[in-house]
Formats: C-alpha cells, structure tokens, sequence
C-alpha cells in the first residue's frame, strides 16, 4: 500500500495564525494612547481574543473527528483587488467545506429574509440589532476561491468542468462558536438554516454531508493535490495595524511646546533656546523608549510606569 493510501485521521496543513501577532502589536500600543484610543484598543483587543477562542472550539472538534482529511486554517487569498480571509478549509474525499467561525454573544435569530438579528441583554433592558450576514461573508469567499480555482484551467472545457465540481462538491458552512449563543432559524429558509451550525454539531455536519454526495470519492494523492492548490496560493497577511490608532497617540514633546509658547518667559532677557532635533525623533528618545519597553516585560509593569534616571 503506498503512502497516499494511509491516510486515517485528520492532517493540518496549515494550523498557525497571525492573529498572536497581530494582538501582541495591539498591547504594545496602550502606553502611547490617550483615553479614548485605549478604549477604542482595548474593545479591538477583547474582539481579537473572542475570536480565538472561537477559532481554538473549531480546531479541538475537526481534530477530534477521526476522519481522514485535511484541514487549511486562516487562509488568506488575493486576486487583483480583491482578498478573502477564511477561517478554515476542510477536504474530505469528496467535499470542500467552507467554514467561517463567529464566536457571537447574545441570541441568534435569523429571519424569513435571511436577515440575522441578535438580542443581548444590558442592564436588564433587551436590545435588538442587525448584524452583518455570515453567510454573505462566506459567500464571497467562495467566489474568490472558484475564481482562482477556474483560472488556474486552461481551456474552455477544464474551464466549465472545474466551474460544475466545485458548485457540486463545495459547501459553506457558519459555525457558533460559543455554547452559550441561543440560535432561532425557525423561520429562515430551508437553504440558509442548512448553513449555520453549532460547534458541536460541526462533525456530524460534515460527515453526514459527506456520506449523502454523490461525487466519486477521491484518491488520497489527488485528495492532498486539491488541499495544497490552496495551500500554494495562500499569501501572508502583511497588515499595519497601529495606523487606526495614530490620532489617538500622545505627543508629549508636542504638548509641552504648546504649554511654554502660551506663558511668558519668566526672564525676558534670557535668550530663547531652538532645539533643532525634536525629543521624539533623537536617538536618545528612541534609546529610552526601547529601555521602558523591554523593562516593563521584565518586570510585569505598565511602561508608561518605568522611569529611568541617569546621573
């Protein structure tokens, strides 16, 4: 039996993501902000963590599964102007499974419309609120993902048989992540209730979407060739994501000046000083910034705290 015949249990050809970094960048922030940045920073940190943990309850179910396929996580995916991020690919031998990952708080309800509604509950008072559709979101991954897949053909038949098999043989799906989320799809269509799903319901989802197809089933080489065409075309998200917050950076060189410029100097005949290279461009700042950064870690301290005295 050869090696693409063996495969028995679920494989991650791509478990890492960026979203650590992208928090670790966030928290280094906070000392340079002012109020209202912090509060904007801390609300995108909390969003970022909920995420995880709602990505984490989706990884612990597939890897749980018993069931041989292979597994993308956080796949990013760029045609010209156009980019998805999708939380995770799953190729079973027959299916591609589409899964974005809401780890939502509050109760669910989606609507006859397809509209999805959610009701949280603050200080004893109920409200209501249009969130944007998943299931839309999932969507135009999976026009992206077909768009690349048919271009990769090269001529009008290959074209129109790969456009045929991927409608076939892929399916979106929206997972709750959290336990706690109360789902009410009573009067959604049959079609849209068919694409969201429970964290726990995920394995049975797939396995019985999987028994029900008809398509042939594939080799295990041909299997991991159709999971690593995505693989290949993923791209390394290269984000900046301390721009949003550069309006809300305190500029204490900056603040000072304004406060000085706005007295009168105590001694008039004393003559004014020009400082020809600002605190906050100098090397020392720059010396003195990195000392604060690295001694707070050390010491488990806000930086804004660490003060350093040189004689």
């Amino acid at each position: 039996m050869s090696f693409f015949n063996r495969l028995k249990e679920p494989v991650f050809l791509k478990e890492n993501s960026n979203t650590q970094d992208q928090l670790t960048l966030l928290k280094e922030l906070e000392p340079s902000l002012n109020a209202e940045g912090v509060k904007l920073l801390r609300q995108d940190i909390r969003n970022l963590e909920y995420g995880m943990i709602g990505e984490k309850s989706i990884e612990y179910e597939l890897k749980n599964s018993h069931m041989p396929m292979y597994i993308l996580h956080d796949v990013y995916l760029e045609d010209g102007d156009l980019s998805v991020q999708i939380d995770y690919l799953v190729f079973t031998k027959k299916l591609c499974f589409v899964i974005e990952s809401k780890n939502l708080y509050g109760n669910i309800e989606i609507n006859h419309a397809g509209d999805f509604v959610r009701t949280i509950e603050f200080k004893g008072r109920k409200k209501k609120e249009g969130i944007y559709s998943p299931i839309t979101q999932n969507q135009r991954h999976m026009d992206l993902m077909k768009k690349l897949r048919i271009n990769n053909r090269n001529n009008f038949l290959t074209k129109f048989l790969t456009k045929r098999n991927f409608e076939e043989g892929t399916k979106s799906i929206v997972v709750l992540s959290n336990p706690k989320t109360v789902l009410n799809a009573r009067y959604a269509k049959k079609e849209v209730k068919e694409k969201v799903i429970r964290a726990d319901q995920l394995v049975k989802y797939i396995t019985d979407a999987h028994k029900q197809s008809s398509l042939p089933a594939l080799s295990d080489k041909n299997l991991l060739q159709w999971a690593e065409f995505y693989k290949t075309l993923h791209k390394e998200s290269v984000k900046d994501y301390t721009k949003k917050y550069e309006a809300y950076k305190v500029n204490t060189y900056h603040q000072n000046i304004k406060k000085v410029s706005s007295q009168e100097p105590i001694d008039k005949s004393m003559p004014k000083v020009q400082r020809t290279t600002p605190v906050n461009n100098s090397d020392l700042y720059e010396e003195l910034k990195t000392y604060r950064l690295n001694k707070s870690r050390e010491e488990n301290f806000k930086a804004y705290t660490i003060l350093r005295i040189s004689s």
